[in-house]
């Protein structure tokens, strides 16, 4: 007699609910939502590059076509998509630019080897070959980029103001590149050039008049801060003053919100008023010891001293923003004072020319001729002020990519130029090796070609007619070929055009792209928790922790005074 089989039991490992996704199907769904995140950075790209207008769920707009920007504001909950987010935000701080160029790099990676994937080729195989050929693009690039001699300073400094050009000319400011690209290479150039910290360039943003009227000023400008009585007649413009800046509160409290004090007589309190006010005079003598004209502090000054400066000829601002203070202190000298004992002139700060002026319908305080300027503050004008924030976010790209190419000199031809040749340089050498690995970097080299495609479809260009003339050129070493939106012929030599790029934003992106597109393609199972999907889900408390935060309390919850 047969003995029956033995029932298996049922093994639970994941909580109920927990949604597990593996296999080919899973992996070809990541590369889809992947595709679908290219898919809407796409349009922005190149100098013909659309813009895109996103509202966020307290109705505040934003207009842009910066890549990581975009990607920021769209909130993507995909997993896999998450990684695309995570290089364009990695790209973004590291060189400012390219973020665009980032992302539709890994998508379309993704694509090429999509149909392999499919035919159940290895991910292991596809993630090799993808990393031999990303080795080969960077040692190309690095072989063939243009180095440029920095002793010669004109030749420097126009190599810069092309690199910032080329980064504006897919921006909204577009038309004003000669009149921004100048500002902001003098801004990078202004810096320590061997810290070359861009939070040091202040940027002010001030609604009304033109773009032109915008305009760089070569030492500090913060908005005039809240003031108190006695503020107007202080004097507005000082020439060689001694500046203190603290970090020390000049206002007298309201006893009670500072301490319980039990008094017997009307005289003891008195003599604590008195006290009060004592210490805070000695503090604005001590100020007045120092030779100080100008007074900054982080903390509130209140009417007392900003009434006694006044009658002192000198001029005082509290409550002065933490990273404008900083700024103060790096362009004219001296260190912030968290006392006003023992201050001598070591410690005081100055500058040529102080003078609070009216820009647009806002007074900003501007220190200029600063002696240890390594600052300095642009302030921008406009119409809109979402237009303003995009003209910020155009020039912060164009600030790091002239930082780049101060740090390295590296540059090579933009415009799908390089890509065009990275694609002929492998393909070439893919035809040289077997198996398998030849499809994969073939594929790569295809990938490639979707920047100066995109360029051509923005712009409005047959782009299998214009990439069929760029392959030809290139074939005959052409190298610094690529495409011309402007031209009749849609091909010119970029190099020669000035669109040039730091080789570091390029050697970045196929980096960061490849890492992108292996770690995709090397995930084969998602587990998704339920408890993630719940709004608002976080650990749970754990037991007891209510009663511990309510102990040491009054009656009904209320805190004892």
């Amino acid at each position: 007699m047969q003995r029956p089989l033995p029932i298996q039991p049922t093994v639970v490992l994941l909580k109920e609910g927990t949604d597990t996704s593996q296999g080919k199907g899973q992996l070809l769904s990541n590369i889809s939502a992947c595709l679908a995140i290219a898919e809407i950075l796409a349009s922005t790209l190149g100098p013909r590059g659309m813009d895109k207008l996103i509202v966020n769920d307290r109705g505040e707009v934003q207009i842009t076509n910066d890549g990581a920007t975009i990607l920021k504001l769209l909130d993507i909950v995909h997993p896999a998509a998450r990684t695309l987010v995570d290089i364009a935000r990695a790209q973004d701080a590291e060189v400012g630019d390219g973020t665009t160029t980032v992302v539709l790099l890994a998508a379309q990676l993704l694509k090429e080897v999509r149909e392999y994937i499919e035919e159940d080729v290895s991910p292991h195989i596809i993630m090799k070959g993808f990393r031999q050929a990303a080795r080969l693009s960077i040692d190309r690039i690095k072989e063939i980029q243009i180095s440029v001699d920095r002793s010669d300073a004109e030749k420097f400094r126009s190599l810069l103001l092309k690199c910032a050009s080329t980064s504006m000319s897919s921006k909204l400011i577009h038309s004003e590149k000669p009149f921004f690209s100048k500002m902001v290479v003098d801004a990078v150039l202004s810096l320590d050039q061997d810290e070359l910290d861009e939070s040091l360039i202040g940027v002010k943003k001030i609604p009304g008049g033109g773009m032109q009227d915008s305009l760089l000023i070569r030492g500090v400008s913060f908005k005039k801060t809240f003031t108190y009585a006695g503020a107007e007649q202080q004097p507005k413009a000082f020439s060689h003053p001694l500046i203190l800046s603290l970090n020390v509160e000049l206002e007298l409290k309201a006893e009670k919100d500072n301490a319980e004090v039990r008094v017997d007589a009307v005289a003891d309190y008195q003599a604590i008023v008195d006290a009060e006010w004592e210490i805070i005079y000695r503090k604005l003598q001590e100020i007045e010891k120092t030779g100080a004209k100008i007074v900054l502090s982080k903390l509130p000054i209140g009417d007392l001293a900003t009434q006694w400066f006044s009658d002192r000829d000198i001029f005082c601002a509290g409550r002065v923003p933490a990273a404008d203070l900083r700024r103060v202190v790096q362009a004219v000298g001296g260190s912030i004072q968290s006392t006003t004992s023992d201050v001598g002139r070591e410690h005081l700060g100055t500058c040529g020319k102080f003078e609070e002026r009216q820009i647009g319908g806002e007074r900003f305080n501007v220190f200029e001729e600063c002696p240890k300027a390594k600052t300095c503050t642009i302030v921008l004008r406009g119409g809109a002020e979402q237009f303003i924030e995009e003209v910020e976010r155009s020039l912060h790209d164009a600030v790091m990519v002239v930082k780049r190419a101060v740090k390295n000199g590296d540059v090579v031809a933009g415009g799908g130029a390089i890509e065009m040749d990275l694609s002929a340089h492998i393909r070439k050498h893919a035809l040289s090796i077997p198996g398998k690995l030849q499809l994969v970097q073939i594929a790569f080299a295809k990938a490639l070609e979707v920047v100066p495609r995109q360029i051509c479809d923005n712009a409005g260009l047959d782009s299998t007619d214009v990439l069929n003339k760029l392959r030809m050129r290139h074939a005959h070493g052409e190298k610094w070929v690529g495409v011309d939106v402007d031209g009749p012929d849609g091909v010119r030599d970029n190099l020669d055009a000035f669109v040039w790029e730091p080789s570091l934003i390029k050697i970045n992106a196929i980096s960061s792209a490849v890492e992108a597109a292996c770690l995709i393609v090397s995930v084969d199972e998602t587990v998704r928790n339920p408890q993630s999907e719940a709004p608002d889900a976080g650990p749970k408390a754990p037991p007891g922790t209510a009663q511990r935060a309510l102990r040491g309390r009054g009656r009904g919850g209320v805190p004892r005074r």
